[in-house]
């Protein structure tokens, strides 16, 4: 349950629609549904340090969040946070599954036989299946809707001279052009950029229409004082050109004594509005296999343009983390936010492994890693989770007939038909339980189900306020049915299986200087074999009797292990990382964010004796242990 509401407080736009009368400018159904959110305010929820990295007061200006854009930029109002450049690559409702290769890491039995035989794996022959991580499939109503809330949110946060870089493409972003122009107002549009690429999958193949080889970027300023640098990039050749002055204000042509016009050579020119930046190659080391990932360049320009340093850079759809990657390289603070797990162990991997450059020194990098407590830390994935979900609610059913709102049916002998609503963990509407949500349900669809049902059982992520929700429903007295409220986060308990390890801690001087040493016995994660096993069946299905080989886990299981972490410093509460080691998907260990030509031996050592361990699998799932 939120804390609190925080007022979003969104300045109307003069001359511009306002949300009363949205519907002139943009009709579509369900738009006046956002109006009871905006009123209410931003929810404001208890959120949890799970880890400092580097100085404790630096890394609190820079906040890897997880967790929605709404949700901490209430968190941000709340502390008087202000941020001075946005850039956001939010869903662009296309319509597609978005999914994590996941790769198998090899057996640190083998390695040692691996590394004298000087053998390198090639990619194509390491073990991996696909996961699905979030799916970009909206309904455009809602989207826009989503959207809208986001939009205000972030403004909300923005510094008086800050300026906001939204990236779309042609699916939905001339919708949220027009959403951009209500909250930021048209006078405070700057450019509509375009990211031309030539590198990257054609967006279509069909022999009847243009290749799709561009992104757009709508850039808008909080106000008309804004902060803007001069951009440039060289020039294929030098051109003569004239000098140019400022005369009274004016840019005049530069002259001679003489009266004579000055000419010099220019190398540079100002970047326009089309940018040619390649996409990130498959061999390129920016990769961080992460689906949605954009080149460094990008980011590097639009920081460049729209900052300074020591400045704050936010991006509310984080993904990859490239955007408080690049900001982090020129000097910038950042904040860095998204509701995926593997999007925060991106961007703290990447972090850590920060390359050097002029102005930063390799592991000088400090921010804090925070959860907001929401509810959404109970899946990690919930594409998956959802697929999972319908089979543990007790005799759930299908229904011909039922819309896609309900999940399905009860079957009853004292209660005859009972319909059931889970909500949809993909989309960010569904999660809190609310007056205006609860009046859909029980005049929209309670009305459209092809029966009358005695009683209706609602699962919630987190509620608003249960005893007002119940009161609300008994006041409203449009249905005789019981409304039955059930929290999912006991039915999401049964998802969840601990990883289990064995190990075991020994004092060593294998140096000058006396280390311990944990020892990885065993692993097992039954949430990845659950993944492996329903792999080997849909691969051995295709097979059409070919010789199918499937992957096959050790008895130790340590090919199930991407990372691990000792905490040597902090028995419980927030992680303190005094060693730690990620195997890549080659089985090299990046010890400490230096990648070395290692294969990992199933250990890990630390200067003094570790408190606990943290292991993550190769999904993604973090478990950890107190060390006896």
């Amino acid at each position: 349950m939120p804390i609190k509401y925080i007022p979003y407080t969104p300045e109307p736009i003069e001359g511009q629609a306002l949300l009363d009368n949205f519907t002139r400018t943009l009709r579509y159904k369900g738009n006046y549904d956002i109006k009871g959110k905006l009123v209410r305010g931003m929810p404001l929820y208890e959120m949890q340090t799970l880890e400092t990295v580097g100085e404790a007061e630096k890394a609190k200006q820079n906040l890897v969040i997880r967790g929605e854009c709404v949700s901490a930029c209430a968190y941000l109002k709340e502390k008087g946070i202000l941020v001075d450049l946005v850039y956001i690559d939010p869903p662009f409702a296309s319509g597609a599954d978005y999914s994590k290769t996941v790769y198998i890491r090899q057996n640190p039995k083998l390695a040692k036989a691996l590394k004298q035989a000087e053998e390198e794996l090639e990619i194509e022959d390491l073990k991996s299946f696909e996961e699905k991580m979030y799916g970009d499939v909206w309904d455009k109503e809602k989207y826009l809707n989503w959207m809208y809330e986001n939009l205000c949110a972030i403004k909300s946060v923005m510094s008086e001279t800050a300026s906001i870089y939204v990236h779309l493409d042609y699916h939905i972003g001339h919708y949220v052009k027009i959403l951009m122009d209500e909250v930021f107002g048209e006078d405070n549009f700057r450019n509509e950029i375009i990211w031309h690429y030539t590198n990257k999958m054609s967006g279509s193949t069909s022999p009847h229409d243009f290749v799709c080889e561009h992104d757009t970027i709508f850039r808008y300023s909080k106000n008309s004082n804004y902060i803007y640098n001069v951009i440039t990039e060289l020039r294929e050749e030098p051109v003569k050109q004239s000098k140019r002055v400022k005369v009274d204000g004016k840019n005049m042509r530069a002259r001679d004594e003489n009266g004579n016009i000055i000419y010099e050579i220019s190398n540079d020119k100002k970047v326009k509005d089309v940018w040619e930046i390649p996409y990130i190659a498959s061999t390129d080391t920016q990769r961080v296999d992460y689906a949605t990932q954009k080149p460094e360049a990008l980011l590097e320009r639009i920081i460049k343009a729209s900052s300074d340093e020591n400045m704050l850079v936010a991006d509310f759809f984080g993904g990859s983390g490239v955007t408080a990657a690049v900001a982090n390289k020129l000097n910038r603070r950042f904040i860095h936010c998204d509701v995926g797990i593997n999007s925060i162990q991106t961007v703290r991997d990447r972090l850590i492994a920060q390359k050097e450059t002029p102005n930063h020194v390799q592991g000088d990098v400090d921010f804090s890693v925070l959860e907001i407590k929401d509810g959404v830390s109970l899946f990690r994935n919930p594409v998956q989770t959802m697929e999972k979900l319908k089979s543990l609610v007790p005799g759930l059913g299908k229904m011909e007939g039922l819309s896609d709102f309900w999940a399905g049916c009860i079957e009853s002998v004292k209660d005859g038909t009972v319909p059931v609503y889970l909500p949809d963990l993909k989309n960010s509407e569904c999660k809190i339980l609310d007056k205006p949500f609860m009046s859909r349900i029980l005049h929209e669809h309670l009305g459209n189900l092809p029966f009358t049902p005695t009683r209706v059982i609602i699962y919630y992520v987190d509620v608003a306020d249960i005893s007002e929700i119940e009161e609300f429903v008994k006041s409203d007295k449009s249905t005789l049915a019981k409304i039955e409220f059930r929290d999912l986060k006991e039915l999401l308990d049964d998802i969840v299986i601990e990883d289990t390890a064995d190990f075991e801690v020994s004092e060593v001087q294998e140096e000058l200087i006396p280390e311990y040493k944990l020892t990885i016995n065993s692993f097992m994660s039954d949430r990845v074999m659950r993944h492996i096993n329903a792999y080997n069946q849909k691969c051995e299905l295709n097979s059409k009797g070919k010789k199918f080989k499937p992957i096959i886990i050790s008895e130790e299981g340590l090919e199930l292990i991407e990372w691990l972490s000792v905490d040597c410093t902090n028995a419980d509460g927030e992680w303190k990382s005094d060693s730690e080691i990620k195997i890549d998907k080659l089985g090299f260990v990046i010890k400490n964010g230096t990648k070395t030509k290692d294969f990992w031996d199933g250990t890990i050592k630390s200067e003094t004796k570790p408190l606990r361990l943290k292991i993550r699998n190769i999904c993604g799932d973090e478990t950890v242990w107190k060390v006896e």
